[in-house]
């Protein structure tokens, strides 16, 4: 019956082809016509997953507690010094913060005046005894720079200390560090690159830390999700912000952004920049097999716009069905493409070899719908039943993708059956005089008939020998190894994620109050998975009393010296009063002290040769060199050590005025990062270990997870997605194979013939997997989509094989169906293979495995179905069912 319903389907449609080419233009034109109004994009990861799975519910209660944590811009800004960085990112949120039209709020994170006044209170006492001392000690020094901020105060300094050395207090040698410090800075002052003198550095003996040159700002954009990139705009906005303030040239400041608006964004954007070069170099390959297949233009036509018209169709059908596409099922357009060829071919090669037969186009037509009728039903059937596994699955963006391929399916068996026969008709391409097949290969058939039984248990016994490969087989849990790691967020946030500090890899916890909170923290705080927990109850420094005193006894030491108010003259006549800033000196005293400091230097090195000599001797010559340059060089030297000299001192000051902190004293925008307006407090969990080690990340994860079920966060969301995902295409693998099998039960009615369709097929996955093993690619959210997508494409391939086996044929590699199939491989696999060219490491890695899964899978089909299902049980000559 199927075969008279498609018979008589192609024998309407010829006859009636304008009638089915209008309608299906019309319907093409009005699809594409709704795609492009309605078309859409969701880029947001997290609704990948069904929101009903409890770890998801978790996140999303943790969300909803504390929202400033979720939809923001993290801005970066890093720095080649300690007080450049403070001045940039400052500058830059002054600036950010009058945006209010594009900015819901600014945060400085670690900055603001409470950390400025406080920060000494959170080093350790012994830490804190030490920089107390160093200040104290350095009072003369201080006083020097406090009341003369400029190049003639540096220089002072400078002079103190070399007084110092000449009357025995210090080594010259010891100078050697800070002398090297500033010819390093006027260097690059005299070229003309930019850069700052860090009194930090000094004063602190060794380089700064990583972390010491990275500020934060955490912005909360307004979204925009009109817009394929919802922070596009604000992300723009901060851009300019930092051209405008110049911070490159001002400060050598970088800005950097990442978080979860501009991940989201930057994964549009890449998808954006490939999906064009992806599309159009699958249609060109695509192409060049039609040609190499069908050698006949007017077929190929006919196959284009077929293939073109079901494309239009399921696309809109798909945004119908699903509203808009997400980061999986975007996929649909190659596998459309590459799947849907397949069916244009079998028909169109198929109809070649009757048009050789009969010489008669309306005939040849009608025979091809008798003779490939069933298998092309069957095959498009299977494959949309491996497409729709995947729905009952959790993974959402996986299940989307299998409902618009699969529909697409039956869209593209219907073109095969009605709109191709109607151009075929229509464009009325020439008879074929010569035979298809692989004549060629006639004593290959022969060798595989007469040594079927060694070729299956060599086969066989190699799958089976190689089957310890897949004890090896990865699965990699990390989101992030699918994106370009070349793209700055997503670049910025692997470089974050090695800084315990910031958090990425942190593990959130809710407790009902702050004081559960806090007797919660200790069972977690003793795992060894844990490097450090914190609550809001962390945030109030230990040890405040002995801290503060030496915090006061410093200040009361250096307050009149780094607090000028009175002139000089009176300071001298009494020192302990304080004294007053003085007035800056002008270019021709500034020449005078530079060569009065270079002279001295000169004459402290005298002729020896250490270290110290070596480098008075270097500042000495730069010294000189700076005097007898151009003005303009004197004031860029003035503000690379005189700018971050008055950061440093003004933060001096503020940390001077500690004050004891409390729950009660801590600023309510701090609080508010930690309790919930319902009075729920968060506890954050450390991992130890590497970061980047998906097994250190899962034991972090499950130690938690076992003490605190409803812990979240990105190791957790990693872990429990990427088991949801594995869950999902084994639950999509056991539908595909359950249905497919229904199927073939339906249509073969032989448990044998169902068992040698399906075991080539087992074969062939089996296969895959272990060159996956050996050629190293692991498999993760993406590509894994290759595995239920093998049952239904391999099923297409061997059901031709069986079905014409059923019917008699021998002789199957030399015949036309080899042709056929051969050819549909190649268009599937060169679409499929356009995305592994990819800027887009998922679709890529996603391409990878479907060409190899569909490598292993024509061979299956090919050299070893024939060879399992040995001589047909009706004999028939290969070149009349050819």
């Amino acid at each position: 019956m199927l075969r008279l319903v498609v018979r008589r389907t192609v024998d309407v449609s010829t006859r009636h082809r304008w009638t089915v080419i209008f309608v299906a233009l019309i319907c093409g034109i009005a699809s594409a016509l709704y795609s492009v109004r309605y078309f859409a994009i969701n880029t947001n990861i997290t609704d990948l997953i069904a929101p009903e799975l409890p770890w998801h519910q978790n996140e999303k209660a943790f969300k909803g507690a504390f929202p400033q944590r979720a939809d923001l811009i993290l801005v970066v800004v890093q720095a080649p010094t300690p007080e450049n960085l403070k001045q940039a990112a400052d500058a830059l949120a002054a600036q950010l913060s009058e945006r209010r039209d594009v900015l819901k709020s600014v945060r400085r994170l670690g900055g603001g005046a409470f950390f400025e006044n406080n920060a000494l209170l959170y080093l350790a006492k012994e830490d804190l005894a030490k920089i107390t001392r160093g200040m104290t000690e350095a009072q003369p020094l201080l006083n020097t720079l406090a009341t003369d901020p400029s190049l003639r105060g540096v220089l002072d300094a400078l002079s103190l200390a070399m007084v110092g050395q000449q009357r025995g207090h210090l080594q010259l040698d010891d100078l050697a560090r800070p002398l090297n410090l500033a010819s390093d800075t006027l260097d690059h002052v005299i070229a003309g690159w930019p850069d700052a003198f860090s009194w930090r550095v000094l004063v602190k003996g060794q380089p700064a830390e990583p972390e010491e040159l990275r500020g934060f700002l955490e912005v909360h954009p307004v979204l925009d999700y009109g817009s394929f990139e919802p922070g596009k705009k604000a992300s723009e906005v901060i851009r300019q912000a930092a051209a405008d303030l110049k911070l490159a040239s001002e400060y050598g400041a970088s800005v950097r952004l990442t978080g979860p608006i501009p991940l989201g964004d930057e994964e549009y954007a890449t998808f954006r920049q490939s999906a064009p070069q992806d599309i159009l170099i699958t249609i060109l390959a695509v192409m060049i097999v039609l040609w190499l297949a069908l050698r006949s233009a007017r077929l190929i036509l006919a196959c284009t716009i077929g293939l073109t018209v079901g494309l239009a169709i399921t696309l809109a059908l798909g945004l119908l069905l699903v509203g808009a596409l997400n980061l999986i099922s975007v996929a649909f357009f190659v596998l459309f493409i590459g799947i849907g060829v397949d069916f244009g071919i079998q028909f169109s090669v198929r109809y070649r070899a009757e048009r050789h037969e009969v010489d008669n186009l309306r005939a040849a037509l009608q025979n091809t719908g008798h003779k490939i009728g069933p298998q092309l039903t069957l095959a498009a059937t299977a494959v949309a039943l491996g497409f729709f596994s995947f729905m009952p699955t959790d993974y959402r963006g996986l299940a989307e993708l299998g409902l618009i391929a699969g529909v697409g399916m039956i869209v593209a068996l219907a073109i095969s059956v009605t709109l191709l026969p109607a151009l075929i008709s229509l464009f009325r391409p020439p008879g074929e005089p010569e035979p298809l097949g692989y004549k060629a290969l006639a004593p290959v058939d022969r060798f595989m008939e007469r040594h079927r039984i060694p070729i299956v248990v060599a086969t066989l016994g190699a799958a089976l020998l190689a089957a310890p490969l897949l004890y090896f087989l990865q699965f990699d849990f990390n989101v992030l190894n699918m994106r370009n790691t070349t793209g700055e967020s997503v670049a910025t946030y692997l470089e974050l994620k090695h800084d315990a500090n910031v958090g990425i890899n942190s593990i959130h916890v809710l407790a009902s109050s702050l004081l559960q909170a806090d007797q919660r923290v200790q069972r977690l705080a003793h795992l060894p998975q844990v490097k450090k927990t914190m609550t809001l109850s962390s945030l109030v420094p230990e040890g405040q009393d002995e801290k503060l005193r030496l915090i006061r006894k410093a200040a009361t030491t250096l307050n009149p010296s780094i607090n000028p108010q009175r002139s000089r003259a009176t300071h001298a006549l009494n020192p302990t009063a304080p004294a007053r800033l003085q007035a800056p000196p002008d270019d021709a005293e500034n020449i005078q002290i530079l060569m009065k400091a270079a002279t001295s230097l000169r004459r402290a090195a005298n002729e020896e040769n250490g270290p110290g000599a070596v480098a008075a001797r270097r500042l000495a010559a730069l010294l000189f060199r700076l005097a007898n340059g151009e003005t303009a060089v004197r004031a860029r030297a003035e503000v690379a050590f005189v700018r971050p000299l008055k950061v440093v001192l003004e933060e001096m000051r503020n940390s001077l005025t500690a004050q004891p902190v409390t729950l009660n004293t801590l600023p309510p925008e701090l609080k508010r990062d930690w309790v919930a307006e319902d009075g729920r407090a968060l506890i954050e969990v450390f991992p130890d270990g590497d970061p980047n080690d998906n097994e250190v990340m899962r034991k972090f994860a499950d130690a938690i997870l076992a003490i605190e079920p409803t812990a979240t966060g990105s190791p957790v969301s990693l872990q429990e997605s990427g088991r949801m995902v594995v869950r999902a295409f084994i639950e999509a693998g056991l539908w595909a194979l359950v249905s497919i099998t229904i199927l073939l039960w339906i249509v073969l009615r032989r448990f044998t013939d169902v068992l040698m369709t399906l075991v080539p097929l087992v074969l062939a996955g089996v296969v895959t997997l272990e060159l996956c093993v050996l050629i190293g690619l692991p498999l993760n959210f993406a590509n894994i989509i290759a595995l239920p997508l093998l049952l239904g494409i391999g099923v297409a391939f061997k059901i031709y094989y069986v079905m014409a086996w059923r019917a008699g044929q021998s002789g199957l590699l030399q015949s036309s169906l080899t042709h056929a199939v051969f050819f549909s491989a190649m268009a599937t696999a060169t679409a499929f293979g356009s995305l592994s060219l990819s800027n887009h490491p998922g679709m890529a890695s996603m391409g990878r495995l479907l060409v190899l899964s569909l490598l292993t899978t024509l061979a299956a089909a090919v050299l070893f179905q024939p060879v399992l299902m040995g001589p047909p049980r009706k004999k028939q000559s290969a070149q009349s069912a050819s």
